[in-house]
């Protein structure tokens, strides 16, 4: 409120004395101001999606979109980010030893592959005759889906 003065502040609630009284807010309902951003986006690649990698250790490489992991802002791709993982011997694997695997990389470290030159692309969406939403290329405005 306009007039009123702040008597008391934790990390809980702030107590505010004015003339009718005090009021009480509780912290708990107010939220960050940057809560809401970069986390828990909805990706704009899809499994089986080509991409390249723009950043880290494997920047230049290209493969084919193998899971996506939402939480994270993660994604697999086949043949980046190789790993070398120790495996027990189990009743499945009965052998055991050194498996190489990919691990997840972070989703601001690819972009789509432009169907028709190969290179990297920023994605555009366009409505077409049916109604149905479409990503398309920015760079050759090719239809990816």
């Amino acid at each position: 409120k306009a007039d009123g003065v702040v008597t008391y502040v934790d990390g809980r609630k702030i107590v505010v004395k004015n003339k009718g009284g005090e009021d009480i807010y509780y912290l708990s309902d107010f939220t960050a101001s940057n809560q809401g951003t970069c986390v828990h986006h909805r990706p704009i690649v899809k499994v089986g999606d080509k991409v390249n990698v723009i950043a880290g250790k494997d920047k230049g490489k290209s493969g084919k979109i193998l899971h996506i992991l939402r939480s994270k802002n993660k994604v697999v791709v086949e043949g980046i980010n190789m790993v070398k993982k120790h495996q027990k011997p189990t009743s499945e694997n009965q052998t055991g030893g050194i498996v190489e695997r990919e691990n997840p990389i972070h989703i601001s470290n690819i972009m789509l592959t432009d169907p028709k030159s190969g290179k990297s692309t920023r994605i555009g969406h366009e409505i077409n005759k049916d109604g149905k939403k479409v990503r398309i290329s920015k760079k050759s405005n090719e239809k990816i889906d």
